[in-house]
């Protein structure tokens, strides 16, 4: 079943790689390279998940993770970190405002996906039994 993932990546080419791997696995996207735009877009979209990048111009992506959480329409909604600049303590930091998990770039086709399946497997919309999804 397809469901609707919210991208708030700044770099084209990230952008363009994820949401294409989202659609061949049938799923709908709604993308935004600016992240002052990203809170606004994930309130009009209502996703099942929420993919963001967290350097980003303009507006850190732990900010965004923290609004999204405060947000009472967004705050339950599965949350994918992805970033190439990982320092020490990041992770920390990223997972305390409300990332479910953390991914580190270069993101692997088969990793990411995996990921986008094991979010939706613990947020109950997908059958951890079944094998399509590499979790069972």
């Amino acid at each position: 079943m397809a469901k609707r993932i919210f991208v708030v990546e700044d770099n084209a080419l990230n952008l363009r790689l994820f949401c294409d791997l989202l659609a061949a696995h049938g799923h709908d996207t709604c993308a935004v390279r600016d992240g002052r735009e990203a809170f606004g877009k994930a309130l009009e979209y209502r996703p099942d998940l929420i993919i963001t990048d967290i350097q980003l111009p303009h507006v850190s992506g732990i900010d965004l993770i923290r609004q999204f959480r405060q947000e009472p329409v967004l705050a339950l909604i599965p949350i994918m970190a992805v970033t190439a600049y990982a320092g020490p303590g990041d992770e920390e930091r990223i997972r305390a405002a409300g990332a479910n998990i953390y991914v580190s770039k270069p993101i692997s086709v088969v990793k990411f996906m995996a990921v986008v399946n094991e979010l939706f497997a613990l947020a109950g919309h997908v059958d951890v039994g079944d094998p399509a999804t590499g979790l069972g």
